[in-house]
């Protein structure tokens, strides 16, 4: 059965961090619907919006900050939804509406939750740091948000769903033997397992008007021909299965859990947008080929402003590494790409871009799941030259610097996927549209 409305998908195509809420911004200027459909309040959108003052014609930028909430709220007119996927820390969710609210962002009647979503309480987040401290050196580096005990609680069959907290008896019940469960495998920790109990029964009350069967309400949406725009969380190297494991998020940041975490068919989905910085960066562990330990990381690092909007941790910086593109793009069938911070690479005289893995002097077929083997790698680079001039004002690709124009050219040719959007500065107006 065919559907009505249209689907748009935004993924990030890299390690996350590439920009994606500047595209899903734009994007929901056209949308009815944006949703979330993986991850939790681990994820960090930052969307700057100019605002009219009422001064006459001046115009100010206001910054709105997304972890959890669809960034596609930004709109007053698109409904924002948290699928099934997505796993909730409610206290998380009413802190960031009510800031948004507070910044005039109302949300009234427009945002709503999916009854089957995982809940994340507050002892998952000390389970969280209690499971880095095991690892020790070899830390994954999570946000400590809760998401991955949240996720290892879903797939072990013992988590909370949003329904749960709707039959107060039955939820204390099985919140206090997760707990207990929690206290035998890792100690007794500093909780008040009663006092969450009661917060939850307040918390409970004040979320229901926001709670919808989001298979129904997605499906009713499309049969009446709206226009959906899915919201990818981190990014498909931090995917649980294709990603760089165990240096990754707990669930499925692909293509393929857009339909798991929000109930749609693959038949359903119309267009793939890859977000991709023109140079790499990821946050924690992990081997990181093209990585910079230098001045040029150090730049991209500044110019850049490569810090965490959830964490506020530096990002580790390299050259744009296209087999890390091309494995995402084989997994994820991107219709299309927005190479975003295209203006961070103004200054440099020449630019490296990574084409090949070679082991032992042999080129890998693709990116190999082994990170032993991801760590021996030597990356065979091409340079192609700067453009030595600031791109920012401009409005066209037909305006940027023919070297520029030929490093967007060059990775279009390799990947075999068109860039449709590019990114030469922080806000909604600095996006090109090739």
């Amino acid at each position: 059965m065919s559907t009505g409305g249209t689907v748009t998908v935004v993924l990030g195509t890299q390690w996350g961090d590439e920009g994606k809420g500047k595209l899903v911004d734009i994007l929901a200027a056209d949308a009815d619907v944006c949703a979330r459909c993986a991850g939790g309040n681990n994820a960090g959108h930052t969307i700057v919006v100019p605002v009219e003052t009422g001064n006459g014609d001046e115009v100010v930028k206001k910054t709105f900050a997304f972890h959890l909430l669809p960034s596609g709220l930004v709109n007053p007119n698109c409904v924002g939804l948290i699928g099934n996927g997505v796993v909730v820390h409610l206290p998380s969710f009413f802190a960031e509406l009510d800031a948004l609210q507070t910044q005039g962002l109302d949300c009234s009647d427009r945002l709503f939750i999916s009854d089957r979503a995982q809940l994340v309480f507050d002892f998952h987040q000390i389970v969280d740091g209690l499971k880095e401290v095991e690892l020790g050196g070899l830390s994954i580096g999570t946000t400590k948000k809760g998401i991955g005990p949240a996720y290892s609680g879903k797939a072990s069959r013992s988590g909370l769903r949003v329904h749960h907290l709707f039959d107060h008896g039955s939820f204390a019940t099985k919140f206090r033997k997760l707990v207990e469960g929690r206290y035998k495998r890792y100690g007794q920790f500093d909780y008040d397992t009663e006092g969450e109990i009661l917060r939850y029964q307040e918390l409970a009350a004040r979320l229901k008007p926001f709670v919808v069967d989001s298979v129904t309400y997605i499906h009713s949406a499309l049969k009446d021909g709206k226009r959906v725009l899915i919201e990818g969380a981190n990014a498909l190297m931090l995917d649980l299965d294709f990603g760089t494991y165990p240096y990754v998020t707990s669930s499925s940041t692909s293509i393929g859990g857009v339909c798991t975490g929000l109930g749609i068919p693959p038949k359903s989905i119309g267009t793939v947008i890859g977000v991709t910085k023109a140079y790499t960066t990821r946050v924690g562990g992990g081997p990181f080929p093209t990585e910079q330990l230098n001045e040029i990381g150090e730049h991209l690092q500044e110019v850049g402003r490569e810090y965490g909007t959830t964490t506020g941790r530096r990002r580790r910086c390299g050259w744009l590494d296209l087999v890390v593109m091309k494995h995402s793009c084989l997994i994820n069938g991107y219709d299309s790409l927005n190479l975003t911070k295209l203006d961070v690479l103004d200054d440099l005289e020449e630019i490296k871009v990574g084409v090949k893995y070679l082991v032992n002097e042999e080129e890998l077929p693709g990116f190999p799941a082994d990170l032993d083997v991801l760590a021996q790698v030597e990356v065979v680079y091409v340079v192609l030259p700067g453009w030595k001039t600031s791109i920012s004002s401009v409005k066209s690709f037909e305006e940027l610097p023919e070297n520029c124009q030929k490093y967007v050219g060059f990775i279009e040719i390799f990947l075999g996927v068109s860039v449709g959007w590019i990114g030469v500065g922080p806000g909604r107006e600095s996006m090109v549209k090739k």
